[in-house]
């Protein structure tokens, strides 16, 4: 199946007290250039990152999102400096021996975090390659969800090229239909000219017709039908065959191109021109939709 290139995905999990969020859009671009913004303290996991989105995404340009939230309190930790406890307990025993039994012995552990660096306060080391190992977690999950929606589009976009495609071919057969009485015509024009132009001359009437006929066979156009007959033939193999197709199609349109202007070129006829002029129209809708494919 073939994907567009623009989308979006999210992926959201949560794991003891850690919510990892991942979110993806991408836009249309020549090549794979992909962005990742995630917190300084996590940079670490930057090119596992890009790692997995180049194993997923042909082209594009992609932004990440990454965002790391600790619950409340989950990721400090409370310690207690026993030793300078100790000496603050050491130090109270000593004021009350000081005050003779005038001063009351009795005192609290609340009494005692109150003094300072009895208690401190720390932020909780982790684990980083269980940090890492969850990010990519849900960073699967949100390109999973990046290539459904980019797979409807592409859906999409296969869709209205294939049925432009069906309208170039009939197109194409009109044109075909045309060629034999087109080139018959020219002929017709051409032998009658060449009359006019030598009517005080002898004419050597075979020569003259064989001559005729050598010209008016360079409007014909089957050389240029059965080529843009088989590239529409390719283009539907390369939607059905799916993956990133883009860069194939877009120079399979240049083909197109090519072909049609060499019949438009080759053609005075009125009716075969419109036809020309309508398929190139087709054409360049077609390349404008494959601009948007992976």
């Amino acid at each position: 199946m073939v994907k567009s290139m623009t989308g979006y995905g999210r992926g959201d999990q949560s794991f003891e007290g850690l919510q990892v969020t991942v979110e993806l859009r991408s836009v249309n671009n020549r090549y794979l250039d992909c962005t990742v913004k995630m917190p300084r303290a996590y940079i670490f996991a930057e090119e596992a990152v890009k790692s997995k989105i180049q194993s997923a995404v042909g082209r594009g340009k992609v932004d990440v999102f990454v965002t790391l939230t600790h619950s409340a309190g989950d990721d400090m930790v409370v310690t207690v400096n026993e030793e300078l406890a100790k000496s603050y307990i050491n130090a109270l025993n000593r004021l009350h021996q000081l005050g003779g039994g005038r001063v009351k012995k009795e005192y609290r552990a609340t009494d005692l975090a109150r003094f300072s660096d009895v208690l401190t306060v720390e932020k909780r080391e982790e684990d980083l390659n269980l940090v890492k190992e969850r990010l990519l977690t849900v960073l699967e999950l949100a390109i999973a969800d990046f290539n459904a929606m980019r797979e409807r589009e592409g859906e999409r976009l296969a869709a209205d090229i294939l049925g432009r495609a069906d309208t170039i071919e009939a197109l194409l057969g009109e044109v075909e239909e045309r060629s034999p009485q087109t080139v018959e015509d020219y002929r017709a024009r051409l032998e009658s000219k060449m009359r006019e132009v030598l009517q005080n001359t002898q004419i050597d009437e075979a020569r003259l017709i064989t001559e005729a006929a050598i010209f008016a066979d360079k409007v014909a156009v089957d050389e240029e039908t059965v080529r843009l007959h088989s590239h529409l033939g390719q283009l539907r193999e390369l939607l059905a065959a799916g993956g990133a197709v883009g860069r194939k199609l877009d120079f399979l349109i240049q083909e197109f191109n090519r072909e049609t202007n060499t019949i438009g070129s080759k053609c005075s006829d009125l009716g075969t021109t419109r036809r020309v002029v309508d398929m190139k129209a087709e054409i360049e809708k077609i390349r404008e939709q494959v601009q948007n494919l992976e």
